[in-house]
């Protein structure tokens, strides 16, 4: 890089303790990318991070939008170190919090959290800590930070930026919204030569407005980053029997992996997480209804142990950095694009394939409709709700390249990915005109008064009671779909539905009622081709990049694994603050075998490299002599 920060000193050296050892920690880096590679061994910058580090570490202000595992927290970590002062994070979760924290304690940096679970003596230390100018970074939530008493402190600090992460809260439109993050910019007001960083991994273009404007960020400049995350892999099935098939999933491609699994309700939450559990499958449960304990058991459970599936609703998950989550899947229709994009993205943050599984069917949609609908939101907010619902509906049934859709909800134009479920097995359409015109009948013959399954029922010659009541056994339309079974309609009126040729009436009772352009079809003025009924049989394994390691390299992969889980419960860590499964894939792939050679390893920095080096290659050697 072109730029040279030299920190000023706050000793003459500083000496970092870990577990009753100290190890030197110098306090004059040369530049931002001996930093990168001697405290967080990585090789080198991507995309514009070199460009952000040097602008906020110049002094200028800015917002990042960069995809989940992208590498949002490098761009503040390392102006942080290259500047002089503490820098200020505000993160809107403890656990992500204590998080980074943990994390940024195992490579060596003096970094602390304040939060309503730091004991009072703790945060008397980490108080004085930051007065003493010995701290590197300080992470607070909004609320605190807020605090007439805080705002005071903060006047008392030598601050070197001011970071706020997840920085989408601040916007109604956003799907996370917080209302203490639109008061942020008091900031602005009170540190006006503080440069600040906004980040964030999913903003369409009302809520980055909101961004700059309630962050006073109008004159910052503005990182706009792909939102293309290439290592996952997105499948959409057809529900028929969520649970059922969730399982099939897991077992045939990622067995013993560690997973989210995301639910619409509480109560689906805890009958998953039953089901996995009796079918072999290490899951828990999370969710608002939980008690405090028992939800911070099990997400530090998720983030430490290797193998453990969380079964949540949307209240988990946000700013969670554990970068092995092979999978997440959605068993319910996600609310939003930005939801759907925030959620899975939280698989694969390491590089390293993964997948975004996603299960749903017509009454998903129904019920977020009413969800909407019921709210208590503003009509225009409503409205913004349901096209947003509209959108993901339209995602699930595109016969299009999945990434291609989904980046193009973002702005951002893209070619067909080629690894996705639809690029791999090209849906194949029919001329669905004849079933279409039979539908249509059917509705128009029940008046555009009747559910998805009433229609059905009759289109498939059912003489139920409610069918009979209403007299529709004697319909014209009565029995003449059955051509079709039950799955195959409901996919039908699903396609439809996404193209906006029918509408579900909540208000008449999630009545099927025409949309525009269906006279023209009814007519037969106009052809319709659909997609067929997808055939689980056929479709295609998420995992297709599988490792496959041979028996030597799997004896390998464990014993790393079995040492990484040993430091980790030894530090207190998670064990993806010890090392990544990246950085272990390496040492199996490459077999280092001395000092120099390991030094090269992906996520092996000074510290790192001091503090594990003799025990890796120890591990290496042993490994090595066994195979002989």
């Amino acid at each position: 890089m072109a730029f040279f920060f030299a920190r000023p000193a706050r000793d003459a050296a500083r000496s970092m303790p870990y577990n009753g050892a100290f190890f030197r920690f110098l306090p004059l880096m040369p530049d931002a990318h001996a930093l990168l590679q001697t405290v967080f061994g990585y090789p080198a910058f991507r995309g514009e991070q070199a460009e952000i580090v040097a602008h906020v570490g110049g002094g200028g202000n800015a917002l990042v939008l960069m995809p989940t595992g992208g590498g949002k927290s490098l761009c503040y970590q390392i102006p942080a170190l290259l500047r002089a002062g503490v820098a200020i994070v505000v993160s809107p979760l403890i656990a992500l919090m204590q998080d980074q924290v943990a994390t940024l304690s195992e490579l060596g940096v003096a970094a602390a959290c304040l939060n309503s679970a730091t004991a009072p003596d703790e945060a008397r230390d980490i108080t004085r800590q930051a007065r003493a100018g010995t701290l590197d970074l300080l992470y607070v939530a909004p609320e605190r930070l807020l605090t007439p008493r805080f705002l005071d402190f903060l006047n008392d600090l030598n601050i070197a930026l001011f970071a706020i992460d997840e920085a989408h809260c601040v916007s109604h439109w956003g799907h996370d919204f917080r209302p203490e993050y639109q008061q942020l910019g008091i900031l602005a007001e009170r540190f006006p030569t503080v440069p600040r960083i906004a980040l964030t991994a999913t903003a369409d273009e009302q809520t980055r407005a909101d961004i700059l404007h309630y962050l006073r960020l109008a004159e910052a400049r503005v990182f706009l980053s792909s939102f293309d995350r290439p290592n996952l892999f997105y499948q959409v099935v057809e529900k028929h029997n969520a649970k059922k098939q969730l399982l099939s999933f897991i077992q045939q491609d990622y067995p013993g992996a560690s997973g989210i699994v995301y639910c619409l309700s509480r109560k689906r939450v805890e009958d998953t997480a039953q089901w996995l559990v009796e079918n072999g499958i290490r899951a828990l449960p999370y969710h608002a209804g939980l008690g405090h304990e028992v939800r911070d058991r099990h997400q530090r459970e998720f983030l430490r142990e290797d193998g453990v599936v969380m079964v949540a609703t949307v209240a988990f998950g946000m700013g969670i950095d554990k970068p092995d989550v092979r999978f997440v899947a959605h068993i319910d229709l996600p609310k939003s694009p930005e939801n759907f994009y925030q959620e899975s993205g939280r698989a694969g943050r390491d590089g390293l394939p993964a997948a975004s599984w996603l299960c749903y069917g017509l009454n998903d949609m129904v019920q977020l409709t009413q969800m909407i609908e019921g709210s208590e939101m503003a009509a225009l907010q409503k409205q913004v709700e349901l096209s947003k619902l509209d959108a993901m509906l339209a995602f699930c049934e595109t016969a299009a390249c999945r990434r291609q859709h989904i980046l193009a909800h973002f702005s951002e134009q893209s070619a067909p990915c080629g690894h996705c479920d639809n690029c791999l097995a090209p849906p194949i359409t029919f001329d669905a005109t004849l079933p279409v015109q039979k539908l249509l009948s059917c509705i128009y013959r029940v008046e555009q008064r009747f559910a998805a399954s009433h229609v059905i029922d009759v289109l498939l010659g059912r003489a139920n009671q409610s069918v009979t009541a209403f007299g529709h056994d004697k319909l014209s339309t009565f029995s003449i779909g059955r051509e079709l079974n039950q799955r195959g309609w409901r996919s039908i009126i699903r396609q439809l539905v996404a193209k906006k040729l029918l509408q579900v009436d909540i208000a008449r009772g999630q009545s099927l009622v025409f949309g525009d352009g269906c006279r023209a079809i009814l007519k037969g003025e106009q052809k319709i081709y659909l997609r067929p009924p997808a055939d689980d049989k056929k479709s295609r394994s998420a995992n297709t990049d599988r490792w496959l390691r041979t028996e030597r390299e799997e004896r390998l992969w464990q014993m790393l694994r079995r040492w990484r889980k040993s430091m980790a419960d030894e530090h207190n860590v998670p064990a993806y603050a010890v090392f990544s499964d990246k950085t272990l894939r390496e040492l199996v792939e490459k077999r280092p075998a001395n000092r120099a050679e390991i030094g090269r390893v992906y996520g092996l920095g000074e510290l790192k490299l001091a503090r594990y080096g003799d025990a890796l290659l120890d591990i290496l050697n042993e490994a090595s002599q066994s195979d002989d």
